[in-house]
């Protein structure tokens, strides 16, 4: 059902075969044309009975059900669509995926996964999968943060969901009104908001919300300031007034309004200044202090079916601009239901980051401004089936969550979680001195990255020296320190407890130019990789300021590589690693004219390893070496390494 708080976000696939359109696919057409998906089921089906399936029918049919989260009958026609090896675009694999993964087929949805991958090789959760694909397994192994249990508020055959707690009175969104209209979307009632109060400890007695608040089409998730007396809610566009407003392609979209509370009654209901009747927004929730309003749209400029934004609200009502959370809070698929509790934490659901099926819980801490790596809430919480409108109140250790789980894919009901541990989180508390001095060192910039050198958060020491970054538990980190006129170092670590104590020490370096000659790590490869390391980058990008001050040197690249794998591939890798190295200091606006390359293979290595050699030591020969190969005239100039030094 809360599907129907995404209406705008349904992504429409397969142009490729829309011209199998007829008179016979007309009248389902028209149904799933106006979101009226459990007709346009029934009717797909219908042709395909009568021997009229064809790769847009099954297609459509698996679309129709898709959306209803019937994902039996999703996977079954996406099964028959590509057999047919019609018009297969990257979506199909990945939706087909994520069918069979909710239907606990998980060999098979990765199969699908790797098949997505290889049409959609830039897509991040293409990227995601390939970096990690025993995922699930991990996430099912991980320890639960929350026991779960459901709540006597449901209604059983109509949803609810959208569970919302404020001045001890319990919020939550419903279709149980019978009286009002039905929705096409699923044929049940329309969304409407209802309260209930808290007697002797369990939620009772729940009404609608008192006011002008509900109407005759849908209502959606909450967010009450925390004096009480406004509230911001979801609707289906109403415009300024009372009446149904359409996009130019004639689908109702969400928008964002607010209502005052005046002789409790919620009077005054106006959209918010930001939105239109063009883009869907929706799912408000507000940070600890009010200053902030987060929702989900599908406005231009964003990075998939729906992201998460922000928006300032002054001292007097008014909103200041939208802003996007970026590419690590969201992803090309459906970033939706944020919420953040007193901690700063935001919680949120999404199909696009990696999870156990549908839509999955996940949270991310803001840290000076910043979100971290958002880290998936684990099981319970989270299941095969959608999971979403997540909401926690530190102070009560419990909070509720939505899901579709165990029933009718189309009913969701809401569940209390409560606290078992806490979040697998640990606050780095990195101090960057001078070695020599020992004296802190204001404006380090410090770069955490994970085993896969992913960069998980960044952020510049103050004035003692000190900047907080929050990572996962339990994981092993880099932590690397970078500043002018220092040499950069890095930490391993691995995260433990709440908080944690790093430190850095950085030595002074001399300048890069001493007497014409160049100091510079040599930069070192992964086993049979060609890319640049992040700390292999560091180097290079001082390598490239330093070539850029003095214009009047040309240097040679040379790349080597370990002695494991056939002399010819190795060759060829090292050709490779050396170009890649060029492309990077070209990058950075180096002249390409200024440089040449070469490679090696396994011909000069450092570690002869006839007698075997370690990890260690087939890294070393996995290197790129830079020889000046024009200089000024009558001017000497050495770029050596440190051992050579």
């Amino acid at each position: 059902m809360k599907n129907i708080l995404n209406i705008a976000f349904v992504f429409f696939i397969g142009l490729s075969v829309l011209t199998a359109q007829n008179n016979d696919t007309k009248k389902a057409d028209k149904h799933f044309d106006r979101l009226e998906f459990v007709d346009a089921a029934k009717q797909y089906e219908k042709l395909i009975k009568k021997g009229k399936g064809n790769a847009y029918v099954y297609r459509r049919a698996a679309e129709a059900n898709y959306n209803l989260f019937n994902m039996k009958e999703a996977e079954r026609f996406y099964k028959l669509f590509i057999r047919k090896n019609e018009g297969i675009e990257a979506e199909d694999y990945f939706r087909f995926a994520s069918a069979l993964k909710v239907n606990g087929k998980i060999d098979e949805s990765n199969e699908n996964m790797h098949e997505f991958a290889k049409l959609a090789p830039d897509d991040k959760r293409a990227k995601f999968f390939l970096k990690n694909p025993n995922y699930y397994a991990e996430l099912k192994a991980k320890e639960p943060n929350f026991s779960i249990s459901e709540m006597e508020v449901n209604s059983g055959e109509y949803s609810d969901f959208g569970g919302y707690e404020h001045n001890d009175m319990f919020y939550f969104v419903s279709a149980r009104n019978k009286s009002g209209r039905t929705y096409g979307w699923n044929d049940q009632p329309v969304l409407n908001i209802f309260v209930a109060e808290n007697v002797a400890g369990t939620w009772k007695n729940e009404d609608e919300i008192p006011g002008d608040v509900n109407s005759n089409f849908n209502e959606g998730t909450i967010a009450i300031t925390q004096d009480g007396k406004t509230i911001y809610f979801t609707r289906t566009n109403m415009g300024d007034g009372n009446k149904y407003e359409a996009d130019e392609d004639g689908i109702g979209r969400l928008r964002l309004y607010k209502a005052t509370l005046v002789n409790g009654q919620w009077k005054d209901v106006q959209p918010l200044s930001f939105t239109d009747s063009e883009y869907s927004y929706s799912h408000p929730a507000l940070s600890p202090d009010g200053s902030t309003l987060y929702f989900s749209s599908d406005m231009p400029g964003g990075f998939g079916n729906s992201d998460i934004y922000q928006v300032a609200i002054d001292a007097d009502g008014n909103f200041g601009e939208p802003k996007n959370l970026g590419d690590q809070i969201n992803t090309p698929g459906r970033e939706s239901f944020p919420f953040m509790d007193e901690d700063k934490r935001l919680f949120f659901s999404s199909d696009g980051h990696l999870g156990l099926g549908g839509l999955d819980v996940f949270y991310a801490s803001e840290i000076n401004g910043k979100f971290t790596y958002p880290t998936n809430v684990g099981a319970p919480v989270n299941t095969s089936s959608d999971d979403f409108a997540f909401a926690y109140y530190k102070g009560k250790e419990s909070g509720y969550v939505s899901s579709n789980r165990g029933g009718l894919s189309t009913v969701d009901n809401i569940y209390q979680v409560d606290l078992l541990q806490p979040l697998d989180e640990t606050l780095l508390m990195i101090t960057a001195v001078d070695a020599a001095t020992n004296k802190p060192l204001a404006n380090t910039q410090v770069i955490v990255y994970d085993k896969d050198e992913t960069e998980i958060s960044r952020g510049n020491t103050n004035e003692a020296g000190l900047v907080e970054l929050l990572v996962i538990s339990n994981q092993e980190y880099d932590v690397q320190g970078n500043k002018e006129g220092y040499e950069s170092v890095s930490v391993e670590i691995r995260a433990a407890g709440e908080s944690m104590p790093v430190d850095l020490a950085l030595d002074m370096i001399e300048p890069l130019i001493a007497e014409r000659k160049i100091v510079l790590d040599q930069v070192f490869f992964e086993f049979d990789k060609s890319e640049i390391k992040a700390s292999a980058a560091l180097e290079l990008d001082r390598l490239a300021e330093t070539l850029q001050k003095y214009d009047d040197i040309r240097i040679l690249v040379t790349s080597h590589t370990d002695r494991r794998g056939p002399a010819s591939y190795n060759l060829g890798l090292s050709e490779r690693r050396a170009k890649s190295t060029v492309e990077y200091l070209v990058s950075k606006g180096v002249d390409e004219s200024r440089l040449e390359y070469e490679g090696k293979g396994e011909t000069e290595p450092i570690n002869d390893c006839a007698q075997g050699c370690t990890e260690a030591q087939h890294r070393e020969n996995r290197r790129s070496e830079f020889t000046i190969i024009e200089e000024k005239e009558g001017v000497e100039t050495l770029i050596v390494t440190p051992e050579e030094d």
